[in-house]
């Protein structure tokens, strides 16, 4: 059974920084594509970044330069350091596994519970 757990999120002040972390387990993490998504109240689920099995990363716009996204594949764990945070960074933010190894997520995917990043003064 696939299984992801975030943690890693808080309150943080416009301007800082946090790291999130997934824990995954279940499956072969080391081949698979992971995803960071995201989803704010009232709002659709966000790719957010995307890193291969091979360590290549992709981000989305709205991100890029201020997120990074590592994996560590002999301790199964999977990160997003987050830097220059915004209010409108603002949400839960989910670890996926796609169904297939692809760029953001797909209908099949697996998903944690989330952790909560909320940027506030």
């Amino acid at each position: 059974e696939v299984q992801l757990v975030e943690s890693g999120g808080g309150l943080v002040q416009p301007g800082g920084s946090l790291k999130l972390s997934c824990a995954a387990s279940g499956f072969t993490f080391s081949t698979n594509y992971m995803t960071w998504v995201r989803q704010a109240p009232g709002k659709d689920l966000e790719w957010v970044s995307t890193i291969s099995s091979a360590g290549v990363t992709y981000d989305a716009t709205s991100v890029k330069g201020r997120f990074t996204i590592s994996r560590d594949n002999a301790k199964n764990m999977l990160y997003l350091q987050m830097s220059s945070l915004k209010p409108e960074d603002t949400a839960m933010y989910y670890c996926v596994r796609p169904a297939t190894n692809t760029i953001g997520y797909d209908s099949d995917m697996s998903r944690g519970q989330g952790t909560q990043v909320t940027v506030s003064s």
